[in-house]
């Protein structure tokens, strides 16, 4: 399927982001963070409580913010701007990661929260625009398109900072893992900021809401209504709660899977590599989702990718090498891409497009509350058991609620 100009500009910022969650999420700040804070005198397992706790705060704030944020923006023009304020707050602290001195490991702590609300905030508005650049027909597979692009491209930059840290490992350059951690960080910025530049340019807002006086007093009042109108969007929140539990198993996965890699005693080297290489895979998995959506059901999909991560938390109680840690790695990679973009996709079709970006508001409070729980509970159960992988097998937990309520959910064709 050929892409319109709107559609690649749109697609082309899961290009720009993924860089941010390969390089700062995922992999190289977790280790930096690591690293200073076993300078500091504390155990591998409370710095992987403490890694959990700030990407729960920093959710939490988000998720606060995301309904009302969303529904200010469906005001016919606000959406690019409310994007281009949390994407300027996300790309400037993650530039700023650099400035922090090695032995402050609660400020790093706290400019990761701000580049984390910066990128989830930015993300609200990006995904609302999904309803604006394509047709219902098309956005199983603009949305998997989209994705796709994220782990093709945040594997050039990865590769550049990879090069760097692994290099100063070798001690074949004249760098600490330090320097070339924070050399990595301005790279991700510059990825991140240059790449948004045609979603800023391109993409417009068509769906919306238009000005009225006391837009702010209206936008909770249009708020309370939702709410109080609940019955009219069934559907729509019973995926959500769905989504809720589920996505919290997929992105407490993601998050944490670095930290429980090292904790396993796995070294940097071989971490970076390993995900690398789940990059490569999820990008053709990405795709396979999205070309299955066109003869099976989104929600069958679903299905799909919870039985795989379902695995995964087992699976990852019993990891005990480097081999099961690869195996890991590429069982995460074959699902992690289709089950956010199908999710993403399937949500679009079923929401008052008028209303995207409170409803995707929404979206993203359940989302976002639900990554609280999952990284705050395996937090605190490595951190009382003193053993992650107990943790790893808390989150199995999720994926079965969120499958069971999911069989409420209607088919696409249906809903």
């Amino acid at each position: 399927m050929k892409l319109t100009k709107v559609e690649k500009s749109w697609a082309l910022y899961d290009w720009a982001n993924s860089a941010y969650t390969m390089t700062v999420t995922s992999t190289i700040l977790p280790l930096y963070f690591k690293n200073i804070f076993a300078s500091s005198g504390g155990s591998a397992a409370t710095s992987t409580a403490y890694w959990g706790y700030a990407n729960s705060f920093a959710t939490l704030i988000i998720a606060i913010l995301a309904p009302i944020l969303g529904t200010i923006a469906d005001y016919k023009g606000f959406k690019k701007k409310f994007f281009s304020i949390f994407l300027g707050l996300g790309v400037i602290f993650t530039f700023l990661l650099t400035i922090v001195p090695q032995d402050f490991w609660l400020l790093l702590l706290i400019f990761y929260i701000l580049t984390a609300m910066g990128f989830a905030g930015a993300n609200i508005f990006y995904d609302a625009f999904l309803v604006d650049i394509t047709s219902e027909e098309r956005m199983d597979k603009v949305s998997t398109i989209g994705f796709a692009l994220g782990y093709i491209g945040s594997t050039i930059p990865f590769i550049i900072c990879m090069t760097f840290v692994v290099l100063s490992q070798l001690e074949i350059i004249p760098l600490s893992f330090e320097m070339a951690s924070k050399i990595a960080f301005v790279i991700t910025a510059l990825w991140w900021g240059i790449f948004s530049i045609p979603m800023l340019k391109t993409v417009k807002q068509v769906y919306g809401i238009e000005m009225e006086d006391h837009p702010v007093r209206n936008s909770f009042k249009r708020l309370w209504d939702t709410f109080k109108n609940i019955k009219q969007h069934k559907q729509v929140f019973i995926f959500l709660i769905a989504y809720f539990f589920y996505i919290d198993g997929v992105d407490t996965i993601i998050k944490m899977a670095t930290s429980y890699g090292a904790d396993l005693g796995i070294g940097s080297v071989t971490l970076l590599v390993v995900l690398l290489v789940t990059q490569f895979v999820a990008f053709p998995f990405a795709l396979l989702y999205g070309k299955l959506s066109e003869k099976f059901p989104g929600k069958t999909m679903l299905y799909v990718g919870i039985s795989i991560y379902t695995f995964i938390c087992i699976y990852g109680y019993f990891l005990d090498s480097k081999l099961d840690f690869w195996i890991l790695a590429m069982l995460v990679g074959t699902s992690q891409g289709g089950i956010q973009a199908l999710s993403r996709s399937y949500y679009g079709k079923i929401i008052p497009k008028e209303k995207s970006n409170e409803f995707f508001g929404f979206y993203n409070i359940f989302g976002k509350f639900a990554a609280i729980m999952g990284p705050a509970l395996m937090g605190m159960i490595s951190q009382a058991t003193g053993k992650t992988n107990y943790g790893v097998l808390s989150v199995i937990l999720l994926f079965i609620v969120g499958g069971v309520v999911l069989i409420m959910v209607p088919n696409e064709e249906s809903a």
